[in-house]
């Protein structure tokens, strides 16, 4: 209730404060209305354009120290040691006694005799043939070896063979003696070339089935090579061993094959000769394998450049 004077303006003036308190009564309980922030749209970064181009002066020098540790690694072994190394994807090679061709190959000569077989053949095997293969290369079976060489015609026909798949440098074992088959490591680069990169009458099934043997052979035979692989490479390769009482009591132990993976399509052959064991001539070829596959990529640097800012003509 409000009281009223005889002039109406205290009636005016206390209806005016009350309806201005319920104003500022009601203000204060309101929620605050929400601001919506400005989109501010951040800076966009332009990506610098830099080109790789191959760094020779540093890929030199990275060869010469690589050679280097080998022939020192080398130096400290027993008997004859000789390599060779080529990488398909970079066009690197390497090597030492790379042409000595008067090492005998032992079981790494069962390679040749399929790779003969299936060239005389046109890769048409019957089952025994294909099971004599198998067991062949990934076991090192002799018996089967023997089986093979005579159907292949012996150490005349594996002359022939070799000459037409333009293997220099090795000479086939006399008689029925297979293992006594000679060759150097870059005839077995040279086989290694053929069976990944076709031609020379292999058909590609034919070089993939031995290829595959290759990648099959048991775990206790794998050494070698393979040293040179990184973590998921794939591995194919073909070891020989073999003691030899007539040269001073001592072992030939060998060793070819590729180390396949990202960035790199190894071949690499390692051969032995005059070693006091089987065991010292794994350790050594093992040794120089894996100081190529360790340093294989420090070989082809790259250096990086700016892009050019303006086009050349």
């Amino acid at each position: 209730m409000f009281r009223t004077t005889t002039d109406g303006r205290w009636h005016v003036r206390t209806m005016w404060t009350a309806w201005l308190g319920l104003a500022l009564v009601a203000g204060c309980g309101a929620e605050p209305v929400p601001v919506k922030p400005a989109a501010v749209r951040a800076p966009v970064k332009a990506a610098r354009c830099f080109l790789k181009y191959p760094d020779v002066r540093a890929g030199h020098a990275a060869r010469a120290r690589l050679e280097r540790d080998i022939a020192h690694y080398v130096g400290d072994r027993p008997g004859r040691i000789v390599y060779a190394a080529v990488d398909l994807v970079s066009g690197v090679s390497l090597g030492q006694g790379r042409h000595d061709g008067d090492l005998i190959t032992a079981s790494g000569a069962k390679v040749d005799i399929l790779a003969a077989l299936l060239q005389r053949r046109d890769g048409r095997l019957d089952e025994h043939e294909r099971d004599l293969a198998s067991r062949m290369i990934t076991e090192s079976d002799n018996s089967a070896a023997d089986a093979l060489w005579s159907r292949v015609g012996g150490g005349a026909a594996m002359g022939d063979f070799y000459r037409r798949i333009g293997l220099k440098e090795t000479t086939p074992g006399p008689s029925s003696y297979w293992g006594g088959t000679k060759t150097s490591p870059a005839d077995r680069i040279r086989l290694m070339k053929v069976l990944v990169k076709g031609g020379k009458g292999l058909s590609s099934a034919d070089r993939a089935l031995l290829l595959g043997l290759m990648e099959q052979v048991r775990r206790e035979q794998a050494w070698g090579v393979s040293a040179a692989a990184r973590p998921g490479d794939r591995v194919a390769l073909k070891n020989g061993w073999t003691p030899r009482p007539f040269v001073q009591k001592t072992w030939a132990v060998t060793s070819y094959g590729r180390v396949v993976g990202p960035g790199r399509d190894l071949l690499l052959s390692v051969q032995t000769d005059r070693q006091p064991g089987e065991g010292t001539g794994i350790q050594t070829i093992e040794g120089i394998a894996r100081l190529i596959g360790s340093r294989l990529d420090s070989l082809t640097p790259t250096i990086s450049r700016p892009c050019p800012t303006k086009p050349t003509f």
